[in-house]
């Protein structure tokens, strides 16, 4: 499929998607995904660039506004009500980040009283950090794109607020670690593990946040992230990273693909981290097509988990030239980018329509849309 027939279609399941969840017309209960909305945003700001439509940048915003409006607020069915921060109307309409932001789960939280379940608290609201990093990258995208740095400033405030909830010294001088999952109001541990690659993003993130504050806004955002930066990588230090979830070696390469850009402009000096993140998301990548997954029939594939994969196999693709600065680098760099045919295979399948007619596609619908249109579009979410 050429180029404009990807935006076409990318467009159209933008379209799409905004009459589902209640973005246009507005919808009196708006269906609001964080993870999900910090994509389509990305996606909105790719096709306005391409096509210059005002009225997708234009749906972009609406959806930052209803996302802080919905998410940053607490949900109809709790006694609470107002902004999760606990700041006041107007307050919490200028700093609508600093509370966190709510995934969007159908159910609500645990109670306080009530005893863990770790089925159960997959289907339950809370805050993810790495649903909040997605929506830190897609704030200074917002950013970059408008020239208006109130967005940037939600996203380090945003920053900041997830970083103090979600990381905990351990006893005795032992370092910092991070939990999974907070409560709505960042009150309380859901879920105490740790996420694999949390640290890595929080890390790779906030060097971007204070990357776009420094190049396209001259250090008017009065925020820094230094201290956050500093205990991030300490945490990051000798982590595995290697996995054979298919949305997790796409956000490792995500992450290899912004830390190529910022070393590129200064922005990031950790060499040997860039190449474990890269030799971690080969050895992913051979495990994973070992398995042959995607021999399987959709019935018992998952999209969104594959199209992130083929997201970042993009992302190292268009900007293989980011990674040349050793010959270390650009061999691995060149390694990946092998994996070109893979990522397109994988949107092959979930284009063709018969495939979006299986039980996994429609009761992931939304997500998948989404992953689908960014993969077609992909130019802002994949750029620093």
């Amino acid at each position: 499929m050429d180029t404009d027939a990807t935006t076409v279609f990318s467009r159209d399941i933008m379209r799409e998607f905004a009459a589902l969840t209640g973005l246009e017309p507005p919808g009196t209960r708006p269906n609001r995904y964080l993870w999900t909305d910090a994509f389509a945003v990305c996606t909105y700001l790719a096709l306005f660039r391409r096509t210059n439509d005002r009225s997708l940048l234009d749906r972009a915003l609406r959806l930052v506004n209803l996302v802080h409006r919905t998410l940053g607020r607490h949900r109809d069915d709790d006694p609470r009500d107002g902004w999760i921060s606990g700041l006041s109307e107007r307050e919490g309409a200028l700093h609508p980040t600093l509370g966190g932001l709510r995934i969007g789960k159908r159910m609500n939280e645990r109670g306080a009283d009530e005893p863990p379940d770790a089925h159960e608290e997959w289907n339950r609201d809370g805050q993810y950090y790495h649903y909040l990093t997605k929506w830190m990258h897609a704030l200074a995208r917002v950013a970059a794109v408008t020239r208006d740095p109130v967005y940037l400033r939600w996203a380090m405030e945003l920053a900041k607020a997830a970083h103090a909830a979600f990381t905990y010294a351990l006893p005795s001088g032992g370092g910092k670690r991070m939990c999974w999952k907070m409560s709505i109001d960042l009150s309380r541990t859901l879920v105490p593990s740790m996420g694999q690659h949390d640290p890595l993003d929080g890390l790779v993130t906030y060097a971007e946040l204070q990357g776009v504050a420094a190049r396209d806004f001259g250090g008017s955002v009065p925020l820094d992230l230094l201290r956050e930066r500093a205990d991030a990588a300490a945490i990051c230090r000798g982590m595995p990273l290697v996995t054979d979830d298919p949305l997790g070696i796409g956000g490792l390469l995500f992450d290899a693909t912004r830390i190529a850009h910022l070393m590129e402009v200064g922005g990031f000096g950790d060499e040997g981290l860039l190449e474990s993140v890269m030799d971690s998301a080969m050895i992913g990548l051979e495990s994973y097509t070992a398995g042959r997954t995607l021999d399987l029939p959709a019935q018992h594939r998952l999209a969104f988990r594959e199209l992130g994969l083929a997201i970042g196999i993009t992302g190292v693709a268009e900007c293989a030239n980011a990674f040349g600065r050793t010959d270390a680098l650009e061999r691995r760099a060149e390694a990946l980018v092998g994996y070109m045919p893979l990522g397109d295979a994988i949107e092959g399948f979930w284009m063709d329509e018969r495939n979006r007619q299986a039980r996994t596609w429609i009761e992931h619908t939304e997500i998948n849309m989404v992953m689908l249109a960014a993969r077609l579009a992909p130019d802002e979410f994949l750029r620093v």
